[in-house]
């Protein structure tokens, strides 16, 4: 099948079925004598396996460990164990930094309870504070709350 077929097979756009052979997540297919690239099953069911990776948030490092063991079934599990437990760590500790977030959003929108004029808006004024050593603006309350840092994400040409 054409790059096309598979890409409309498995949800996912070209670009990404070409940035995954280019990182080494898909192998190289054959080619046509029109130089067209042609795919098989492997292709389809490894692009299935990448894309749930991706649906549980998992990096293309971790995919690509993960692949390393569907390849070599003989090999013990226990790196594919201690990776998922790692992965649903860090979830874990996300979730913990989207729930400050939100608190974070809620303490400010609770700064404009009814609409005014942009000059009295208590929202741009608590964003206009500055953020201190410890992630506090310098009007903080002690104990209301933190400032969760950002965390940058895995950038990947349009991969999810």
């Amino acid at each position: 099948m054409k790059i096309g077929e598979l890409a409309r097979l498995a949800g996912t756009n070209v670009d990404t079925i070409r940035y995954y052979e280019r990182d080494g997540l898909l192998p190289v297919p054959a080619r046509s004598e029109g130089n067209y690239r042609i795919y098989g099953e492997t292709h389809v069911q490894r692009l299935f396996f990448i894309r749930r990776c991706r649906s549980l948030d998992m990096t293309l490092d971790e995919i690509r460990v993960l692949l390393h063991f569907k390849e070599s079934p003989q090999e013990n599990c226990a790196d594919v164990n201690r990776l998922l437990d790692r992965h649903i760590g860090h979830v874990a500790q996300r979730m913990q930094e989207l729930q400050e977030l939100e608190r974070q959003l809620k303490d400010l929108r609770e700064r404009c309870g009814e609409a005014r004029d942009a000059a009295h808006c208590g929202i741009l004024d608590g964003l206009s504070q500055a953020i201190v050593p410890g992630g506090k603006t310098a009007s903080h309350v002690q104990g209301t709350h933190r400032h969760a840092a950002n965390r940058s994400l895995e950038k990947e040409t349009q991969g999810k």
